[in-house]
């Protein structure tokens, strides 16, 4: 069996009888770094750069999750502090970061445990934003799969921690995120016009589908792909309209399936106008996407055709891949100047206001 966080390759052996959720999910997704390098030496140190970027994709580590994926799994987390943090952001002008919590998130094993890691999480994230000021903001985790639960975190999360927004994964389990298990979750999200910021995580059920190739080489891009199917396509996107979603990766595989998703809606027929109303382009191009590991060109220009430059948010991947390799992808892409500026920072203050306080450009 191989689980794979942010192509960091190891081999899992012989992983915990911990149920569905850990035993599937959280203990081989946490083993898989165990004893893994995160990547960030893999491209060269840039010279200083005037920060100014907003980073919406940038995981953190807190050392009370790190031991509870050990004593879950057996494995471990990638090597991170927020100094390591900050030292990767000045190196590439990146003035705040908006951190979310690695994944699996708060999905390792029941109820009472993810409760507690989302709490101590959170409060993780909030107390580094106020240790280093400007520097941090935060996308709040939930125990998504307890409702109750997740309603009380949000609650605490916005209104005491004054987090940016929320951070989920794309799957649980055997459920996407328009499954009306969650609805009740998004009807808060969407009263409250939250942002939505999702990660990949590996499928429950799509491992080793390919002898010797690490299963999110392709499920990772894939299930993102997947939650927006099920967003679209349960009419879950329609029906709370005012939830601004994120997707990490230039979207996975979404633009490069687009004809079947369209030939999709056009199946659908009389049941597309309930769920799709205004159709499946105008809710794509209503959606955010992140630059962390879709920089590239291919990625880059299958995402253009369907979405404007308005859409797209810097992200890096820290600390699994270093700023830089994200800086040098864009750089390297025909933005213009304009188009630049926005993706680097006036996107993610346009969807976060709030962002502009922390995050003055730095001089």
């Amino acid at each position: 069996m191989y689980a794979h966080l942010n192509d960091c390759h190891c081999e899992i052996s012989n992983p915990p009888r911990r149920g569905f959720l850990s035993g599937l999910l959280a203990a081989g997704a946490a083993s898989a770094l165990a004893g893994c390098q995160t990547g960030v030496n893999s491209v060269a140190s840039a010279s200083p750069a005037k920060p100014h970027r907003i980073d919406i994709h940038h995981h953190i580590v807190p050392p009370r999750y790190a031991a509870e994926l050990k004593r879950l799994s057996g494995g471990g987390a990638p090597r991170w502090s927020p100094q390591m943090s900050i030292e990767d952001m000045d190196k590439n002008g990146i003035a705040t970061s908006v951190v979310a919590l690695m994944q699996p998130g708060a999905f390792l094993s029941d109820v009472p445990t993810d409760q507690r890691l989302a709490r101590e999480s959170n409060e993780y994230a909030a107390q580094m934003a106020r240790d280093y000021p400007g520097r941090f903001g935060s996308f709040a985790t939930l125990p998504l799969m307890d409702v109750p639960g997740s309603l009380r975190e949000i609650t605490y999360a916005f209104d005491t921690l004054k987090a940016n927004g929320i951070g989920l994964m794309t799957s649980y389990g055997e459920k996407y995120l328009g499954d009306k298990h969650f609805w009740p979750i998004w009807e808060e999200l969407n009263r409250r016009k939250a942002v939505i910021y999702t990660h990949p995580l590996m499928a429950a059920c799509c491992r080793n589908l390919v002898a010797g190739l690490p299963n999110s080489s392709l499920e990772f891009a894939a299930d993102t792909s997947r939650t927006i199917a099920s967003l679209l396509f349960s009419g879950a996107a329609n029906r709370f309209p005012d939830i601004r979603w994120i997707w990490s990766h230039s979207g996975g595989t979404m633009p490069f399936l687009w004809s079947r998703f369209t030939r999709q809606q056009t199946d659908m027929k009389d049941k597309a106008k309930l769920v799709l109303p205004q159709g499946v382009l105008r809710e794509i191009q209503k959606f955010y996407y992140d630059t962390a590991q879709g920089h590239h060109e291919g990625a880059m220009a299958a995402l253009r055709v369907l979405v404007p430059p308005s859409q797209i948010l810097f992200g890096t991947d820290y600390p699994y891949r270093p700023g830089a390799e994200v800086r040098q992808g864009l750089a390297d892409r025909s933005f213009t100047v304009a188009e630049r500026e926005a993706i680097d920072r006036g996107n993610a203050l346009r969807l976060m206001p709030q962002l502009a306080r922390l995050s003055p450009t730095r001089s």
